[in-house]
Order: C-alpha cells, then structure tokens, then sequence
C-alpha cells in the first residue's frame, strides 16, 4: 500500500508532468557560433524566459538553464500565475495534509518543471532545473526532490545542485543512479576538483562574471580576466583528470557570462552558458575576433598585486599537491557513501582544508546583506575567497527564492 508520502509524490507528478510532442524546431545557423562549437564547446542558454530565449536562437544552440533567481523573474511577470492557482485548487481537492510552506514548496516544484518544460517543449534540448535552496544542506530532501524533477523528464531535464558539502555527497549518489547533474555554484578549480573526483556531476561551474566584480566592487583592480583566469585553469584541470582516470567524465560550464569579449575568451571550454544580452553582444562583435582556444594561455589577471588582500585569489586557480593528497585520503575514507554533510565538515577541518567555514547566522545576515558580491573587508583571510563567493551566491538565490515564494503565498492565503 502507498504511503502518504508517495501518494503525494504521484499527486505531484502529475500535475507536473507533460508530454513533450513535435519535433525540433528549424532554427537559422551562425557562422560565429559554428566557430565555437567547431572547438568543442556546448553552447546553452542562459534564461528560463521563453520569449528571450526564442528572440536569440540558433541552431547551435544545445540547452538552456534555469536558476532560481530567473525562476523568479519569470513568476513575477505573471505568466505562472494560473499554474499556481490551479496547483493550488488540486492539492486542496485532494485534501492534501500539507502546512503553509510544505504547500508554497510543492506548488514552487510545479512552476520549476512547468518553466523548464516551456523551454523544453518549444526547443527540443535539454534543459538544467535547480532545487529550492532550502534543501541545499538537506542530503535527505535533495535526493527525493531530484529524483522527483528527473522523473517528471528524464529525457531533458539535468538537476542542478549548489556547491555545499551535503551537495558534493547528494551528487555522489545521484551520479550512481546515472542522473545527469550540474552541480552548480562553483568558483574555483580545486572546488570543481574535489567534485570531479568525490561525486563526477556530468557538469560544474565557474561563475566567472561575478569573479571579475568582486575585484571591482572591492577596488582591487580592473578585475579583467579573473574570472576568465580562473575558469580556464579549471578547465585545463578536468582535461587533465579525464586523460588520467576514464572514470571522471565531468564537463565545465562558463557560467556568468556578461558580454560577448567574454564569450570569445571562452571559446573551446567544454560549455558555455550565456545570457541572452551577452549572446546578442557576442553576435555583434564576433566578428572582429579571433575565434580560438585559450585554455592553455597564461593569463595575468586584472588585479593589484601590491594589495593585501590580492593573495586571496590565488586558490581559485590553484590546485596544490597537499590538496590532491587530501581529496586522496577522503577517497580513501571507509564509509564514504554513508557520510554526512558535517562529516564532510569535520573531515576538512581535520586536514586544514579550508572549503567549509563555519558560518554563523549573524555571518548568514550579513552575507545576504551584501548580496552577491561579498565585501572583503568584513572577512578575514582565514575564510577562503571561493567558499565566500559560494555562500554569496546561495543566499542571493534563496533572496530570490523567498520572493517567488511569497507570491505563492498570495495565492494560497
């Protein structure tokens, strides 16, 4: 007999669920995106607004992605607003047992599937749907909710999941379902490192726009290239882990795009993900450019270095041999697959690794107060820059998340 657990979750299904008819549309090709895709980059959208999305379109184009702030900015236009109400009708018919945020968390699952089947339905690709960011230390609910988005289409949808340590353990077992996942939220080459070998997502990230505005906004430089620096030399890293173990399969998304230059200076990474004014810049001005890979070029980043606080970068593109030891002897560790996300924590901190601080939730506070881009200034060097940087990203989504969920709210008061 079903638990009331799964009757919930075929409920939700679905509702969720659509069928997705036709075919591939017929889209016009792009002499300059040929060039990229000719060096073996991916090239995805990034949008989860049908109407951008369609207004840019090429035939190279291979995917699209979603987050949870473009998640937003979608529901707030309106256009969900009748999925909602009817999700929320549905669920009160069948009498669901469910309090106010169990409620706002369920109908926010339909309008992520609903959102990612439009792009799905009127392209034809695959495309990347992320969890609410409330789950992001939850090992228990990230595995049932991405089991749910994957079932709800197998064929297109890849889950995303933030960069935390119940996230590289979530991934772990996902990846042995043969879940494709884009573990999201990445900003440096060791992070991506320990998730290539620890967990294999089929994909990590650098957001590598955000990279070059933390110089600026921190008045350490012109901030030109860091980001690029840093995204590169991680990719040169998974090339290298590739050829060493067949095993590791996981690709790297350019994540964070904000202009065409950018796009350039990105050709032959295994995947860009571009946003729709970037992708109209880079259509543009392509032409003036030299389209080759620059993966192997040594790049000196726009950055300061007489100030104190420029040592602080080097580990985004640093991968030490005292930190492959460590990811070495974690790989190593009996019961791996059984731990928990403050194991993973104890475990760092027993090796001197600096990837997991301790945040407090006045830090929390503070960290969303900033926003995305963190001010150095009130952190110490002991809290590495790309732990920072992740944290910043994850309280920006789950600001974003909290105004989407409270639309919700106003329909089911």
């Amino acid at each position: 007999m079903p638990t009331v657990s799964q009757k919930l979750d075929e409920l939700m299904h679905h509702i969720a669920y659509e069928e997705i008819v036709g075919d591939k549309p017929v889209s016009e090709s792009s002499e300059l995106l040929e060039k990229l895709t000719a060096l073996g980059s991916e090239l995805w959208i990034d949008t989860g607004d049908l109407e951008k999305a369609q207004s840019i379109w090429k035939n190279e184009l291979a995917a699209l992605t979603t987050n949870n702030t473009l998640a937003n900015q979608v529901v707030q236009s309106g256009v969900m607003d009748e999925t909602i109400r009817d999700t929320v009708k549905k669920l009160r018919a069948v009498g669901a047992n469910l309090d106010e945020d169990e409620l706002v968390t369920e109908i926010g699952f339909v309008i992520n599937c609903k959102i990612a089947l439009r792009l799905v339905q009127a392209f034809k690709v695959k495309v990347s749907v992320e969890l609410h960011p409330a789950m992001s230390r939850d090992i228990e609910k990230t595995l049932a909710y991405a089991r749910r988005y994957y079932k709800v289409c197998p064929e297109k949808f890849i889950i995303k999941i933030p960069l935390t340590p119940e996230g590289f353990l979530t991934v772990r077992t996902l990846r042995k379902e043969g879940m494709p996942i884009n573990f999201t939220l990445g900003f440096s080459a060791r992070q991506n490192y320990l998730a290539a070998r620890l967990s294999n997502p089929t994909y990590v990230n650098v957001f590598l726009g955000r990279l070059n505005q933390v110089v600026i906004d921190n008045g350490l430089g012109n901030g030109e290239m860091v980001g690029e620096k840093v995204t590169l030399a991680t990719q040169g890293t998974l090339w290298d882990l590739r050829t060493e173990d067949p095993n590791v399969t996981t690709k790297l998304i350019g994540a964070s795009i904000r202009n065409g230059d950018q796009v350039a200076a990105l050709a032959g990474l295994d995947v860009l993900t571009i946003p729709p004014p970037a992708m109209e810049d880079f259509l543009k001005i392509g032409g003036s450019k030299e389209i080759k890979s620059h993966v192997s070029d040594d790049i000196t980043p726009g950055i300061d270095s007489s100030n104190s606080a420029a040592g602080r970068f080097d580990v985004l593109w640093d991968v030490s041999d005292a930190f492959k030891g460590f990811v070495d002897s974690l790989l190593n560790l009996e019961g791996l697959d059984a731990m928990s996300g403050d194991a993973l924590r104890a475990f760092c901190d027993e090796h001197k690794i600096d990837l997991f601080h301790p945040f407090s939730t006045e830090q929390f506070n503070t960290i969303t107060e900033h926003g995305k881009i963190p001010r150095l200034q009130a952190w110490p060097d002991t809290i590495a820059l790309d732990d920072l940087m992740t944290q910043s990203a994850l309280q920006s989504f789950a600001k974003d998340q909290k105004a989407l969920d409270e639309r919700i709210r106003s329909f089911i008061q």
